[in-house]
């Protein structure tokens, strides 16, 4: 009845007390739970999925098809097909986003932009319920 995109499996884990300069390019999934400055992007195969866990920080720009965001980022975050911002996310740059769920305690200090082709249609703004 609902159909749902298979999510990738995430291959690869920046762990906590990690920290890393420069750029990453991940391809299917890839969480982080350490440190990064630098850009994070997703390689070209669709489908690809980025957890920025708790623990996690991230300086520079984020590109992957879906982002789940629970730790801060310092940059714009390019969500291809779905961002998800869980209560501990905090965002200082600009959101570009197809769909969007966010829960109650998530911050973004920046704008909130639909993607380009989003533009003609109406996007997709879903309000995580309370528990």
């Amino acid at each position: 009845m609902f159909s749902k995109k298979k999510q990738p499996a995430i291959r690869s884990l920046i762990a906590d007390g990690n920290h890393i300069e420069g750029n990453i390019q991940f391809t299917d999934g890839l969480r982080i739970d350490g440190s990064i400055v630098g850009d994070v992007r997703s390689g070209e195969e669709k489908n690809s999925i980025l957890v920025i866990s708790e623990t996690a920080s991230v300086v520079g720009e984020v590109h992957a098809d879906h982002v789940i965001v629970n730790g801060t980022v310092r940059g714009p975050v390019y969500a291809r097909s779905m961002l998800e911002l869980q209560p501990k996310a905090r965002i200082e740059g600009d959101v570009y986003y197809t769909a969007l769920e966010m829960h109650q305690g998530a911050i973004i200090a920046g704008l909130l932009r639909p993607t380009p082709s989003m533009m003609d249609d109406k996007p997709t703004l879903k309000l995580a319920a309370n528990n």
